[in-house]
């Protein structure tokens, strides 16, 4: 992955029949096809692709049931385009290894940071992948239990700084910081560190590590507003703008094309300045 001189966008594709938001579920290597393709044209510059559900309160399947649901995307995406930016969404170091061997080059996006997988550093410093961590606390089935800190922001700035010693131990190529919004947090506190994000910059072998912010469609919005994920797209817009502000180099979303346009409202305010 090079290195960003502006932020990018990063679009969702689940091979998961129980994804959050439906029409972000795909049964089928044809039909995820489209839509990649079609986030190309709206302005993805990453495809974050997943087979095991992560919701709160979801139960992972087995290393085999997800590799079943990933291996004929990628095939076909090796074969129509190679050239791709992709992110496998995994925290299973087995899959991120026949990830490479069907694929090649991707990120690993690891919602664990490498801690439900004590292979998991050395396969991506081995492999030389940009690789994701991510802040959460349990297990998706607990997570929510997990809610209590001393200092949010304090206690994820910690956590982060823990990691990438560990991450520096390991000789990982480069690390991009997720601070986990909807992962072990109430709505109020996913609030509290989109506001304090500027909080997790940090640098990693003498380079800014980019903030990747997923707020798409996510509880932190419905539940706030009383409304459901199908409804929750403009005010998507608006906290992924709000990111950017904050200090975000990377959005994840569902809706690429206004996922894009935030960003060029981004870059037009900040040449504006």
């Amino acid at each position: 992955m090079e290195r960003m001189s502006e932020p990018k966008v990063m679009g969702i594709i689940n091979m998961t029949p129980d994804s959050f938001f439906e029409r972000s579920r795909h049964s089928s290597a044809l039909s995820a096809m489209r839509s990649i393709e079609q986030m190309v044209k709206d302005g993805a510059s990453i495809i974050d692709i997943g087979a095991c559900s992560t919701r709160p309160g979801s139960k992972s399947p087995g290393v085999d049931e997800e590799w079943i649901a990933l291996k004929p995307i990628l095939e076909l995406l090796a074969i129509e385009m190679p050239k791709l930016t992709l992110s496998i969404d995994t925290f299973r170091s087995e899959i991120v290894e026949r990830c490479a061997d069907t694929f090649g080059e991707i990120i690993v996006n690891d919602i664990s940071a490498g801690e439900d997988d004590r292979n998991m550093l050395a396969c991506v410093a081995k492999n030389r992948f940009t690789y994701i961590a991510m802040h959460k606390r349990g297990t998706p089935e607990t997570m929510q239990q997990n809610c209590i800190y001393t200092s949010l922001l304090e206690d994820i700035h910690d956590y982060f700084v823990e990691f990438l010693k560990k991450a520096e131990r390991a000789d990982i190529k480069r690390v991009i910081i997720d601070p986990g919004f909807g992962f072990s947090k109430t709505v109020d506190q996913n609030y509290t560190l989109l506001a304090g994000l500027k909080r997790l910059q940090f640098y990693y072998k003498g380079e800014e590590s980019p903030i990747l912010a997923g707020l798409s469609r996510k509880s932190m919005i419905y539940r706030l507003l009383g409304i459901t994920p199908e409804e929750s797209l403009p005010a998507t817009f608006a906290l992924n703008l709000q990111a950017l502000i904050n200090g975000a180099s990377i959005i994840r979303v569902h809706d690429v094309k206004e996922g894009d346009q935030a960003v060029r409202i981004f870059l037009k305010m900040r040449e504006s300045l």
